[in-house]
This record gives C-alpha cells, sequence and structure tokens, in this order.
C-alpha cells in the first residue's frame, strides 16, 4: 500500500509543479504534463515499469472527453458535419496511411508492416489535440470543428485497422512473435482493452464465434441500446436519483453511466470512445446536461493529465539516444507527410488561412491509438520488436511536439495572418459621421442605437463571417482591417466626430487607439474595455471613453435582483446611481497608482487604495444616495401598499 501511496504522491506532485509554471510560461497545460512525465521517469528515475499499466488506467480519461465532447454536439449539427466527417476524416486516413506505407514499403521490404506503420502513423492524438483545442477557446473555430471531424473518423476506423492487422501477418515474423508473447501478449491485450481492441474481450465477450451476420446483428444491437436507452431511460434514472439530493449519488450515476456504455462496447469490440461519444450526444438536449458534464469533468482532467505524464515517462532514452538520427528523422518525417497531407485537404475542403494552419499544425502528430493498433501489430507478427520499440519513440515524440505546433501557431502564424488577411478587403464607398471597428456583439449594438439616432454610420471587421451576418440581417458593414490608414480614409476618418473601438482582440485595440489618437487627436474615440487593467491601458493609449463591456449588465442584473427581493424600483435607481458614481471616482483615483509594468499583486500603494475604497464603499455609497434628491426624482411615487407581494419581475 506504501509503494502505491508513493507513486500517486510523485504523479500528483509533479503535475502540481509543472503544469502551472508551464501556464505561466505560456506553454500550455498538455506540455507541462508531458515534461513532468520525462523529469520523473527518463530524468530522475522515480517511476519505471509501472508507467506502461498506469498508462492503460489513464486512458479512460480519453472516454470520459468523448462522453463530454458529445454532450456539446447536438444531433443536428453531427448531420452537419456528415461531409466532413467522411470526406475530411476519410481522405486524411486513406491518404497519410497510403503515403507513409509507400514510404514504408521502399525501407522496410515486407509490405503487410508497411500497411500497418500505414495505420496506426495515420492516426493523430484526440486526447491532446481537443485538450489543447478546448483549452485555447478553439474548438468553436472552423478548423477546430474540421480537426475535431478527423478525429472522431479516426476513433470509429481504429475498429476496422483492428480486424484487418491479423491478416497481415508475416510469415518469417511469427516465431519471433511467439516468443515475445509471454511478455508482450498481457500488455497488448490491456491496451487493446483500454481502447475496446480485441484484447478487450478477451475474457468475456458477445461477439466471440458468431458469423459476420449475427456479429453485425448484435454491434447494431449494441449501438441501438446505446442511442434509445439515452433517449428514454436515462431521464427517468436521472430525476429519480436527483429527487435524493444527493450529490455523490449522481455523481456515481454519472460515472456508472460512462463506465457502462464503454464495457458494452467492449463486449461487442467496439471502441469503448466511440460509444460513450454517441451517448453523449444523445443527452447533449438533456436537462440533466450541465450535471452530467461539472460531475464527469474533474475525472476527465485528471485522468488525461495523468495520461499525459505517463507518455512523457515511458519515453525509453537508452533507445532515443543510441537511435537519435534516426528516431528524430523519423519523427520530423511522419510530421511533414501528414502535415502536408493535412495542407493540401485544408485547400480541397476550403478552410481559411487561419483555419487551415490550426488544422494542419494539430492534427500533423501519431496517437495514443498508435500504442493500441502497435501493441497488437507487435503481437500478430506484423511488425518486429525492435522497430516496435522504434515506432514507440516516433509516437511519443510526436505527441511531445505537438503543444510546441500549438504555440507556433498562436505567435508566428496569426501574427502574420492578421497583418496579411487572406482575401482582400471591401471597397468602402461609404462615409459616416462615426466608424465603428468591430461588428461583434458590442459593435452591433452600438450601431443600431446610433441608426435608431440618425446618425450614419461606417462598420468595419476583418472577421469575414461578422460581417457577413450583419449583412444578412440588413446592416450594411464592410470587411478589412481597421487599422489600415487607406479603408480609414475611404470610410471619411478625417471629417467623422467619433470612432468606436470595439474589436475582440485586446492588444490591436490599444494600438488602434493609439494610433488614432497620435494622427487624428480632435477624434473622439470610445473603446471598449474587457476589464480594468485594459480599461486603464486604452486611456494611456489615448482613449477619451474607455467602458468596460460588462460593468453596466452586471449593474442592471444587480437591480434587478433587489427589485426581486422586494427593493422599491425608486430606491434601486438610486443605489445604481450612487454605485455607479463611487465606482467612477475610483476608477480614476486608482489610474494614478495604477503602473502596468508591476503585477498587481505587487503593487502596494494601488492594494492599500483598492482595500481602502472598498472598505468604505458603503458609507460612501450611502452618502451619496441621501444627497440625490432633486427635481429630477419628484416623478417617483412612494410604493404602493402591498408592493413586495405583487412584485413581479
Amino acid at each position: 500500500m506504501s509503494g502505491v501511496l508513493f507513486q500517486v504522491f510523485v504523479y500528483l506532485c509533479a503535475a502540481v509543479v509543472a503544469v502551472p509554471v508551464a501556464k505561466r510560461l505560456g506553454l500550455g497545460s498538455v506540455l507541462g504534463y508531458l515534461i513532468a512525465g520525462i523529469a520523473i521517469g527518463p530524468v530522475l528515475g522515480i517511476v519505471g515499469a509501472e508507467t506502461e499499466q498506469l498508462q492503460h488506467f489513464a486512458e479512460f480519461g480519453v472516454v470520459l472527453m468523448l462522453f463530454l465532447v458529445g454532450l456539446e454536439l447536438k444531433p443536428q449539427l453531427l448531420w452537419q458535419m456528415r461531409a466532413r466527417l467522411l470526406g475530411l476524416g476519410g481522405l486524411q486516413v486513406l491518404a497519410s496511411a497510403g503515403a507513409i506505407a509507400a514510404l514504408g514499403w521502399l525501407l522496410l521490404g515486407h509490405w503487410q508492416t508497411a500497411v500497418a506503420v500505414g495505420l496506426l502513423l495515420a492516426l493523430s492524438s484526440t486526447a491532446i489535440v481537443l485538450q489543447t483545442l478546448t483549452e485555447k477557446g478553439l474548438m468553436a473555430t472552423d478548423g477546430g470543428r474540421a480537426g475535431f471531424s478527423v478525429l472522431l473518423f479516426q476513433d470509429v476506423a481504429v475498429i476496422p485497422m483492428l480486424a484487418l492487422i491479423p491478416v497481415l501477418a508475416v510469415p518469417e515474423l511469427s516465431e519471433i512473435a511467439r516468443h515475445a508473447a509471454g511478455e508482450a501478449g498481457h500488455g497488448a491485450s490491456g491496451q487493446a482493452a483500454g481502447h475496446g481492441g480485441p484484447g478487450a474481450g478477451a475474457g468475456l465477450s458477445l461477439v466471440d464465434g458468431l458469423s459476420g451476420w449475427a456479429y453485425a446483428g448484435v454491434v447494431l444491437g449494441a449501438v441501438a441500446a446505446v442511442v434509445l436507452g439515452g433517449h428514454f431511460l436515462t431521464r427517468p434514472l436521472f430525476r429519480f436519483i436527483a429527487s435524493s439530493r444527493l450529490r455523490e449519488t449522481f455523481t456515481a450515476a454519472a460515472l456508472l453511466l460512462v463506465v457502462g456504455i464503454a464495457l458494452l462496447m467492449t463486449l461487442v469490440d467496439l471502441s469503448p470512445a466511440l460509444g460513450t461519444f454517441l451517448a453523449g450526444v444523445v443527452l447533449a438536449d438533456s436537462e440533466f446536461r450541465h450535471e452530467l458534464e461539472s460531475d464527469i469533468e474533474p475525472f476527465k482532467g485528471l485522468l488525461l493529465g495523468l495520461f499525459f505524464i505517463t507518455v512523457g515517462a515511458g519515453i525509453d532514452f537508452g533507445v532515443l539516444f543510441g537511435q537519435l538520427f534516426t528516431v528524430l528523422a523519423l519523427t520530423v518525417g511522419v510530421m511533414a507527410i501528414k502535415g502536408g497531407i493535412l495542407f493540401g485537404l485544408g485547400r480541397l475542403f476550403r478552410l481559411r488561412a487561419a483555419d487551415h494552419w490550426l488544422f494542419t499544425l494539430s492534427l500533423a502528430q501519431a496517437g495514443e491509438f498508435g500504442f493500441v493498433l502497435l501493441a497488437f501489430s507487435t503481437q500478430n507478427a506484423v511488425i518486429p520488436p525492435e522497430l516496435g520499440k522504434l515506432l514507440s519513440l516516433v509516437i511519443a515524440l510526436s505527441m511531445l511536439l505537438t503543444p510546441v505546433l500549438f504555440i507556433g501557431y498562436d505567435r508566428l502564424v496569426l501574427p502574420r495572418l492578421r497583418s496579411a488577411p487572406d482575401q482582400p478587403p471591401d471597397t468602402i464607398d461609404e462615409q459616416g459621421a462615426v466608424i465603428i471597428a468591430g461588428a461583434g456583439r458590442f459593435g452591433q449594438v452600438v450601431n443600431r442605437l446610433l441608426m435608431a439616432a440618425g446618425v450614419r454610420t461606417v462598420v468595419l471587421d476583418h472577421e469575414a463571417a461578422n460581417v457577413e451576418r450583419m449583412r444578412q440581417i440588413g446592416i450594411r458593414s464592410f470587411f478589412g482591417d481597421a487599422s489600415r490608414p487607406d479603408l480609414l480614409q475611404a470610410a471619411g476618418i478625417e471629417r467623422a466626430a467619433a470612432f468606436v473601438v470595439a474589436i475582440d482582440d485586446r492588444d490591436r485595440a490599444v494600438d488602434l487607439a493609439e494610433y488614432l489618437k497620435r494622427e487624428y487627436p480632435d477624434l473622439c474615440i470610445v473603446a471598449r474595455a474587457f476589464d480594468v487593467d485594459h480599461l486603464y491601458l486604452l486611456r494611456t493609449a489615448g482613449a477619451d471613453v474607455a467602458l468596460r463591456e460588462v460593468f453596466d449588465t452586471s449593474l442592471e442584473a444587480g437591480a434587478a435582483t433587489l427589485r426581486a427581493v422586494g427593493q422599491h424600483p425608486f430606491e434601486v435607481e438610486k443605489l445604481k446611481r450612487a454605485f455607479r458614481r463611487h465606482d467612477l471616482d475610483t476608477l480614476n483615483e486608482l489610474y494614478e497608482l495604477w503602473d502596468h509594468d508591476l503585477e498587481f499583486s505587487k503593487n502596494r500603494a494601488l492594494l492599500e487604495r483598492v482595500r481602502a475604497r472598498t472598505a468604505a464603499e458603503l458609507e460612501i455609497t450611502a452618502a451619496d444616495r441621501s444627497r440625490l434628491h432633486d427635481r429630477t426624482e419628484r416623478g417617483w411615487t412612494p410604493p404602493p401598499k402591498g408592493y413586495t407581494k405583487e412584485l413581479d419581475v
């Protein structure tokens, strides 16, 4: 027991130390987990042979992750993805497997081995890619959705791949496989079990010995059970459990659902990840979706983190340094081949520049399912054991390089694409008294108010989707970068009275405000700020008015809540005005102490002033409220009798 506790302590320590440091350095959590695994495994040697067995357990995090992904996808949305799911995903697997297999045939001699190598390296890492896309908020982008379609197809494709591998057995390797069966058989079956391969049902299976038609019937019956059970049985079950008001029971039921579906899929030799994803899609419209997400999310996060650590800890540095050039060449070669194919498919399916590069860089690695196919191929005398060790390193290193590619996308690709858009800007043939940069939610509301007041506006946005959305509702706007002088001239910047900065990029908003104030000092600049720090940056850059996007909404929400608990609207309105005045005074006072180069927690003078203003907030607001009685308030009447009972908010 002490050994188990020590291993748990080591893995948790590695995660707690490495991940926050990696996040602070901008490397992302996935790379932090991988580095932690390398530190406690190959470098320090604290963990050893148990890493492989632990990895099989941790792979269940992929199953939980796909269940949560399914909860976010309604069946209608999945149906809309069918063209990319089959077309983009199918072409990626076939093209990547074919290209790698052709190169492998030239190098290895056995076409069976080459085909198996092509199949296992054609797959990408569902765990790393989806985790990173979600963490960076890229799942909703076109590139993120395209990548998800390919990953989902790959998960489905693992099933026929596992069925095909035994057919590819090489006679010369049979003797080696029999000799290694005692050592590798247990691990291979364990890995296959983790993903629903043939080994998963070795102990108990519903399809062993069945004919083709009977096998198909059982498989379809299992899928139908997941769909129909998820639709008709889970809702009454969760209502009954929720009525007990025991949160731990609901959590246990959520885990029971996922584990039960995973077990059912393994009994019919299907992928547990695919089954739980399907169940998640079925439950996407359920009223219990959010509770299921909140209960499953912590387990998914811990298991995925553990999986990434085991990948790093499992790298064999002895083999790596012994064949360093070969391993690096193969890793770079595989990622280059897959990247080239992905780039071509992105062009074929007309992905825009930013999404095109995101799609290409995110899927260029090999994946965790490759370990499953590799172990199964070695066990079935398709891939020699020595080549298997080499390919295992290639898979692990390509996964290790994936977070680096995401960093390159953020820091190298995106800045260049922003400075050089992939389509020419629109010809601006209108001029207005107000120019609005940004046609998102904030900019749209500002534009509607100005138009309602009869003010002529010109709206610019560098996101084509926002421009098209505005046009669909009958509001004309123009595609283009609002920081370009020629577009500003065409929009009438020299005669404009005001400029509204409503773009979503914090840094670009500050740069634009600074440019406008420098070139057009008499122009009134109204800017949307994300938070107080951004507001101060915009003020420093020259914005005449900088407004926090959530402040007024939050203030109105608080006022509605006060009315709901029985306070008279007159009193609520006075409190709103007092609170707003106090907040504005506080902002102006703190601005004198604010220093962008000094971290908030280390700016002692600012912290002391914030504490003082917060402590005095109740007294100042109350005093301000008592001074607000003037002629503008004579229209208010005392609250009617029984007001609090008849209140309807």
